[in-house]
């Protein structure tokens, strides 16, 4: 496995400093069932506007489920499908379009379901796995094949597994893999009390 550590200006957790996304799976390893269940226990426990907890995981485990994986992996763009074969499990993040408690609009539902899927992030992290977030997919093919109801939306795929080495990818791939994380500059993207006054 190829760490690949934040660079901070402050201390952060080492869960926070060593998520990122490779694209190097290891394709003869799996992912326990003990492992999917702590993912999705860790998602299930996300903060959300109300307690509505409006996102909703469709697990896709090539070990237990190949048909599944299949379709996921299916509604893939190219571009991801080229290195998410060695993926053993390909999640589906969805999101409730309206609360539960009065059926009205959620406007917090994405922001919700992105929480929710970080902690599944941080999670694999802690499990010594790896877990890639992508939006390169096709979320009406996505809705049919799992036969996603009226009122989801269709959030964002993630791969997870055990990563492997850089070499394992060619090209672009590889150089992407290896290059130097990198991150806007605190003070562009924070501010301190007011609107474009960098917090550093």
């Amino acid at each position: 496995m190829q760490p690949n550590p934040a660079t901070a200006n402050a201390p952060i957790h080492e869960l926070i400093a060593h998520r990122w996304s490779p694209r190097a799976y290891d394709s003869t390893k799996i992912v326990s069932r003990e492992q999917i269940l702590a993912l999705v226990e860790a998602a299930r426990w996300a903060p959300s506007c109300f307690g509505d907890e409006p996102w909703r995981f469709v697990i896709c485990d090539k070990n237990s489920n190949p048909t599944a994986w299949q379709h996921a992996f299916d509604c893939l763009v190219e571009g991801n499908q080229v290195w998410v074969k060695n993926a053993p499990v390909i999640i589906l993040a969805t999101a409730s379009d309206n609360f539960k408690h009065n059926g009205h609009a959620n406007r917090w539902a994405s922001y919700d379901t992105g929480a929710a899927s970080e902690n599944l992030c941080l999670q694999a992290v802690a499990l010594g796995l790896v877990a890639h977030q992508m939006g390169g997919f096709d979320p009406a093919k996505a809705k049919t094949v799992f036969n996603i109801p009226d009122g989801i939306t269709c959030m964002a795929m993630i791969a997870v597994g055990y990563q492997a080495e850089a070499d394992t990818l060619t090209g672009d791939m590889k150089a992407r893999e290896t290059a130097p994380r990198q991150r806007v500059a605190l003070e562009k993207q924070f501010f301190d009390g007011t609107w474009d006054k960098g917090i550093i």
